[in-house]
């Protein structure tokens, strides 16, 4: 059986191993895919240069650009000084993954910023984890069906 094929009460199992330290084999998934279900979304990397085509943002004070356009989901973020987010969001790159519940998704995790609405129809968080900041989307089922 491959990774894809574990049955519940071993993927429970490998979750509960991930937890508890256990290395995770070179052919896995991360357990927030593998186990959690959760989707990858983008990778947003801080940055102080302009970039051709970004976008300004002015209620969350920050230049974007990249994600429409790139084929891995690349998203470059440049942040007004005054920009009300974590140092860490601001210079660390961050991983994004999409949730079906976000309240779900942030128990028992070191939240940075706390569940907050960026735009219509879809809710943010960023955890840490390992010392880096990780993204957590949910979108509203009326978003999702207008974007398929």
């Amino acid at each position: 059986m491959g990774p894809k094929e574990m049955s519940l009460s071993d993927r429970t199992g490998r979750d509960a191993d991930c937890a508890a330290g256990a290395a995770r084999r070179d052919d896995e998934a991360p357990a927030a895919i593998a186990v959690k279900g959760w989707r990858y979304h983008h990778v947003g990397i801080p940055t102080e240069t302009p970039r051709e085509g970004e976008q300004y943002l002015p209620g969350l004070k920050v230049y974007v650009s990249g994600f429409e356009s790139s084929p891995y989901g690349i998203q470059w973020m440049r942040f007004d000084a005054d920009a009300p987010y974590p140092e860490m969001v601001k210079t660390v790159p961050h991983v994004a993954f999409e949730v079906d519940d976000l309240a779900e998704a942030l128990k028992g995790k070191e939240i940075l910023t706390a569940p907050n609405s960026p735009s219509e129809g879809v809710m943010v968080a960023m955890i840490v984890d390992n010392g880096a900041p990780v993204e957590l989307l949910a979108f509203t089922r009326a978003l999702k069906a207008n974007s398929a």
